[in-house]
């Protein structure tokens, strides 16, 4: 598994899923919109910790630097 998420998107990714649960925990967020946020923050915050989201996989992207030699 090649690393494909840079820096600034890991940081999006988790500051997204940071916000769904504040949103969550203040009761600004309920029912079905709770449900699919929370599940995309989930996913967002697992692909942000591992560094690797498999639809960037698929589609060839990456928002990683090349290594510097």
């Amino acid at each position: 598994m090649k690393l494909n998420l840079g820096s600034p998107d890991r940081v999006i990714r988790i500051v997204f899923a940071i916000v769904v649960a504040l949103l969550y925990a203040l009761g600004e967020i309920s029912g079905t919109a709770a449900l699919v946020l929370g599940l995309l923050a989930v996913v967002f915050f697992a692909t942000a910790v591992v560094g690797f989201c498999p639809i960037y996989a698929a589609l060839k992207l990456s928002t990683k630097k090349a290594a510097l030699k």
